[in-house]
């Protein structure tokens, strides 16, 4: 799937074209959506006076653009504000490759990495919005059911913007490597192990007022399958 670009597509760059196994390599923007839209958490990278960073956080896509948040005291997003680039990623891991040999065991998993430059969201509305998009994205219909932000919540949080530009996915799916392989022949068990997440059963806070049932959004999140 590294073939010609389509509209729908992100233009391959030499950074973002994948080399390791490039059959594996996906650019179309359906599925590098898709892959970010179910990941809850992203790895923001990037290089601040020589040493290299990695920060785990929550993310958030809203059109072209992901969206990540943090604390405005927080010393790795405070100096990636003068960053000139950082690299985002997410994994999805969807199952265990067990192969007949130690060599071709591996896993199954959807990827998706951006590369450009942040930018700081300033305006007040723009990181009203963003937050909204943090706060639906963790639970659909939760933004309407809570408090919104206080100004001095708002000013106690920053919001960075990585438009998807340069970007690539990265598949893996299906059985082990080895079945049309001399390996075929060993007394080996050899297939896929799906890893399945679900949601468990709602605990409530020890504090909460009595006689305050769950909201429509846990009930409905209750009643889909995870992603």
């Amino acid at each position: 799937m590294g073939s010609p670009v389509d509209p729908a597509s992100t233009p391959v760059s030499d950074r973002t074209r994948v080399r390791r196994e490039p059959e594996r390599g996906v650019y179309d923007r359906g599925t590098i959506d898709a892959v970010l839209d179910a990941a809850f958490v992203c790895h923001l990278a990037f290089v601040a006076d020589g040493q290299p960073f990695a920060v785990p956080t929550l993310h958030a896509r809203v059109g072209d653009v992901v969206y990540v948040h943090g604390s405005a005291a927080s010393r790795a997003l405070r100096t990636v504000h003068a960053a000139a680039s950082a690299c985002l990623t997410v994994t999805l891991l969807d199952g265990v490759v067990l192969a007949r040999s130690v060599f071709e065991h591996t896993v199954n998993y959807r990827s998706v990495m951006l590369l450009g430059t942040l930018r700081v969201v300033e305006d007040p509305a723009g990181k009203l919005a963003a937050l909204e998009a943090f706060t639906d994205r963790l639970l659909p219909g939760r933004w309407s059911e809570v408090r919104p932000p206080t100004r001095q919540e708002l000013a106690a949080t920053s919001i960075l913007a990585l438009a998807i530009h340069e970007a690539s996915a990265k598949i893996r799916s299906g059985p082990p490597g080895d079945g049309t392989s001399p390996d075929a022949t060993l007394p080996v068990w050899a297939g896929e192990m799906p890893l399945v997440t679900a949601w468990g059963t709602p605990v409530a806070d020890p504090e909460l007022q009595p006689g305050i049932p769950l909201p429509d959004s846990v009930r409905r999140l209750l009643a889909e399958p995870p992603p």
